[in-house]
C-alpha cells in the first residue's frame, strides 16, 4: 500500500470523521436546544411575547452568526498550522480570535443599548411587538461577549482536532440555563424578561469557561494587532457571507411580521427548528473543517479529495434522516412550541418546504465545511451573494408583494438551497479548492472566484 493511500485512510475513514463530529454534534445541538425550549416556554405566555422572540431572537442571531465567522476562520487557520506540526502556532491563532471576539462582543452590547429598540420596531411594524423584542434585546445583549469568546474557543479546539473539553464547556451552561429560563419567567414572574437573563447566563460562563481554556494552555496572551489585523482581512468574505444569510433571514421575519403574528410565530418555530436541523448537520463539516485543514497543512491533497467525496455521501444519509423525521412531526412538533391553532395552521403552510429541502441541505453544509477548512471562503462567499440576491431575497419580497405569505418566503429558502448546491458540486469537481501548505497562498487567475 502507498504512503499516499495510508494517508488518504487515515485521514477519510469513517472512525475518524465520527471521532470529531459526534462530540460536535452535542456541542451544536446544545444553542438551539436551549433556543427551543426558550421558545416553548415564552410561546405559552401568548402570540406577542413569542412574536417578540421571533423578532428579538432573529436580531441576536446576528451575533451568533458572527460567532461561526470567528469560529470557522479560526478553525481553518489553526487546523493548517496543526496539520503542518506546529500546536504552538495553531494555540496563537486562538488567543488572536479571542481579542478579537471579546472587542466585538463588546460593540455588540453599546450597539443594542443604543439602537436595539429602533431595530426591533424597523423589523417588526411598531405596535406592542416591537415594544417587547425591544426590551428583550437590550438584556439579551449582554450574553454577545461570552458567545463570542466561545465561538473563538470553539475555533482554536477544532483546529487541533479536540472536539471533547467543548462538551462541558458548552452543555453545561446552557442546561444550567434551560432549567432557569421556566423558572425566571414563571414562578419568578420575570416573563419574557426572564428568558433573555437566562440566555445571558448561559452565554457568559461559556465564554469564560473557554478563557479559561485558552489560559492553560500556558500561551502568550498579549493581543497583537498585526495578527489580528491579519485574522480581520482573512475573515472578510466569512463576514461577508454571513451578512448575506443575515440579510436573507432578517428580512424572511420582517415579510412574515407583516402577514400578522400567527405568521411571525410560525416562522419563528419553523426557522428554529431550521437552524437546529443545520448546526446538527454542520457536525459533519468541522469535521471536514478541522480533517481538510490539517490534511492540506501537511501536503496531502489526496487525502482531502477522499474526505470531500465522503463527507458529502454523509451529509446526504444524514440530512435524508432528518427530513423523515421531520415529515413524520408535521403535525405534532408546531403544538410543542405555543398553543394558538392560528399558530399551527400557519407552520403547516411552511412544514412541507421544510422537510423537502432537508437531503439538499445535508449536502450543503457538509461541502461548505470543506471548503472552509481548505481555506476556499472567496468562492463560498461569491456562491452565497449569488444565492442570497439572486435568489432568496427576491423571492421573499415578491412573496410579500404578492401576498404568498409563508409558503412563499419558505419557497425562496429553497431556491436558495438549490443555488448553492449546484455551485458546491462544480467547485469540488475542479479541484481548484484543494491548496496544500500550512498557509494557504490564492492562486492566481481567478481560481478561487466563484
Amino acid at each position: 500500500m502507498s504512503q499516499s493511500t495510508i494517508a488518504n485512510d487515515r485521514v477519510a475513514s469513517p472512525r475518524r470523521i465520527a471521532a470529531l463530529a459526534l462530540p460536535a454534534l452535542v456541542v451544536l445541538a446544545a444553542e438551539p436546544l436551549y433556543v427551543l425550549v426558550d421558545t416553548a416556554v415564552v410561546g405559552h405566555l401568548g402570540r406577542v411575547p413569542l412574536a417578540a422572540v421571533a423578532v428579538g431572537g432573529t436580531v441576536m442571531t446576528l451575533t451568533a452568526w458572527l460567532g461561526t465567522v470567528v469560529a470557522y476562520g479560526t478553525t481553518g487557520r489553526a487546523a493548517r498550522h496543526f496539520g503542518a506540526g506546529d500546536r504552538a502556532a495553531a494555540v496563537a491563532e486562538g488567543v488572536q480570535a479571542s481579542w478579537s471576539a471579546l472587542g466585538a462582543g463588546l460593540l455588540v452590547v453599546v450597539g443594542m443599548q443604543l439602537g436595539g429598540g429602533a431595530l426591533a420596531g424597523a423589523l417588526a411594524g411598531g405596535g406592542e411587538v416591537a415594544v417587547a423584542a425591544g426590551e428583550w434585546l437590550r438584556i439579551a445583549a449582554f450574553g454577545a461577549p461570552g458567545l463570542l469568546l466561545a465561538a473563538a474557543g470553539n475555533g482554536w479546539l477544532r483546529g487541533v482536532q479536540d472536539t471533547r473539553r467543548p462538551l462541558a464547556f458548552v452543555v453545561g451552561p446552557n442546561l444550567l440555563s434551560a432549567v432557569l429560563c421556566p423558572v425566571l419567567v414563571y414562578p419568578l414572574g420575570m416573563g419574557l424578561i426572564g428568558s433573555a437573563v437566562a440566555n445571558v447566563i448561559a452565554q457568559t460562563l461559556s465564554g469564560v469557561l473557554f478563557a479559561a481554556a485558552l489560559v492553560a494552555e500556558r500561551a502568550a496572551l498579549r493581543p497583537r494587532p498585526r495578527v489580528i489585523g491579519q485574522q480581520l482581512v482573512l475573515s472578510r468574505d466569512l463576514l461577508i457571507r454571513g451578512v448575506a444569510f443575515q440579510a436573507s433571514f432578517l428580512s424572511a421575519t420582517a415579510v412574515a411580521a407583516r402577514f400578522g403574528a400567527a405568521t411571525v410565530g410560525a416562522h419563528q418555530i419553523a426557522v428554529q427548528l431550521w437552524f437546529f436541523a443545520a448546526l446538527v448537520l454542520d457536525a459533519l463539516a468541522i469535521a471536514a473543517q478541522a480533517l481538510v485543514g490539517a490534511a492540506l497543512g501537511a501536503g496531502d491533497d489526496a487525502a482531502a479529495r477522499a474526505l470531500a467525496r465522503r463527507i458529502g455521501r454523509l451529509g446526504a444519509v444524514c440530512g435524508t434522516a432528518f427530513a423523515v423525521l421531520a415529515a413524520a412531526g408535521a403535525g405534532i412538533v408546531p403544538t410543542w412550541f405555543s398553543s394558538d391553532p392560528a399558530v399551527h395552521e400557519q407552520a403547516l403552510v411552511a412544514w412541507p418546504w421544510f422537510a423537502a429541502m432537508l437531503p439538499l441541505a445535508g449536502v450543503v453544509f457538509a461541502l461548505d465545511g470543506v471548503l472552509i477548512g481548505a481555506g476556499d471562503i472567496r468562492y463560498l462567499r461569491n456562491l452565497t451573494v449569488v444565492g442570497a440576491l439572486g435568489g432568496f431575497l427576491p423571492a421573499i419580497w415578491l412573496a410579500h408583494a404578492l401576498g404568498l405569505g409563508l409558503g412563499g418566503i419558505w419557497a425562496g429558502l429553497m431556491l436558495f438551497v438549490v443555488i448553492r448546491l449546484v455551485g458546491l458540486l462544480l467547485r469540488l469537481r475542479t479541484g481548484a479548492w484543494a491548496v496544500t501548505g500550512a498557509v494557504r497562498t490564492e492562486r492566481r487567475a481567478g481560481s478561487t472566484a466563484a
